[in-house]
């Protein structure tokens, strides 16, 4: 046992002398502490995952870091420089059509693209998880309603959905990421409310109720952190999507706007010079795809390092 885990239980046993936990919820943060640290150590062995998972993080610090790497203002417009060929002097990955430094723009696409990913999958994960958990667990009326709201959302494909939010918000970064958090908030709702189901018919369950144990307390202790596995494993591949979303948004007008330095609007702007620039739509897309793609392989990585089944 290490020393985080001794100091834990002498820390959880000195508590409840005092009566301040229940003997039955001795050595619980323990054995969360270990499956965390089984699912690392599974997740290390898988080389694809943590190679996605390095890339990821070095887009990440490059995005925080862009004021600091980008070798030129993305906004910066110089005509007399417009549409230079990659590798060019002082313009490495060439320019658009305004002659703003291509390099500096993508650098920059990082920051908002990554940013309005993750926001959106975190709205739609809250959301999603107290519907999930409420539905769930107290069933009847409660399921019935949050289920009525869900396939209501659901009977719209998802991208009429958020350009139809977008229709009656406005378009704008802010109002994009609004609408790809509403559409997100189903997909959620759903898992947490199938694992909920599993869960609260369990005997540890029954007899938390049996010993007085209030409702929140139950949610919160015993079967939130047991949906938090799938939970993980969803919003990181859920992230992927959201950023090919609000990419598809902007791409449309209705996202992020002319002059933001946003991968979709850099799509957008290349595509109408895609035959004497091609290299505008190509990099833009490329750094989309390498983010997906990088966000799927840990998410596969995740979900099998969180899989009891193959634990051994």
């Amino acid at each position: 046992m290490s020393e985080l885990e001794e100091g834990l239980v002498a820390d959880q046993v000195a508590q409840r002398s005092d009566g301040a936990m229940p003997e039955s919820e001795i050595g619980e943060d323990i054995e969360t502490i270990s499956m965390w640290r089984d699912t690392l150590r599974r997740l290390r062995r898988d080389k694809l995952a943590m190679v996605s998972g390095i890339l990821l993080l070095l887009v990440i610090l490059i995005s925080i870091l862009a004021p600091l790497i980008a070798p030129h203002d993305p906004y910066t417009v110089v005509l007399t420089n417009r549409l230079k060929p990659p590798f060019t002097p002082g313009y490495f990955l060439g320019t658009d059509q305004l002659g703003r430094d291509l390099l500096s723009r993508l650098i920059y696409g990082g920051r908002i693209s990554v940013t309005i990913g993750v926001a959106a999958v975190l709205v739609a994960l809250a959301f999603g998880v107290i519907i999930g958990l409420l539905a769930g667990y107290y069933k009847g009326l409660v399921d019935t309603v949050s289920i009525f709201g869900l396939n209501v959302l659901n009977a719209f494909p998802y991208i009429l959905l958020a350009i139809a939010i977008i229709a009656a918000l406005g378009p704008g970064l802010t109002n994009a990421m609004i609408a790809i958090s509403i559409v997100g908030i189903p997909y959620y709702a759903r898992i947490v409310r199938g694992q909920v189901f599993s869960l609260r018919e369990r005997d540890y369950i029954q007899a938390e109720r049996a010993l007085g144990a209030s409702d929140f307390r139950i949610i919160t202790r015993h079967i939130l952190p047991n949906c938090l596995s799938p939970i993980i494993v969803a919003a990181t591949l859920d992230v992927g999507w959201m950023i090919v979303m609000a990419a598809g948004l902007s791409f449309l007008g209705l996202g992020a706007q002319p002059p933001a330095a946003e991968w979709g609007v850099i799509l957008s702007e290349g595509q109408q010079y895609i035959r004497n620039a091609p290299y505008i739509s190509l990099l833009s897309g490329l750094m989309i795809f390498i983010v997906v793609l990088c966000l799927n392989f840990l998410g596969d990585g995740l979900r099998d390092a969180l899989d009891p089944n193959l634990k051994n």
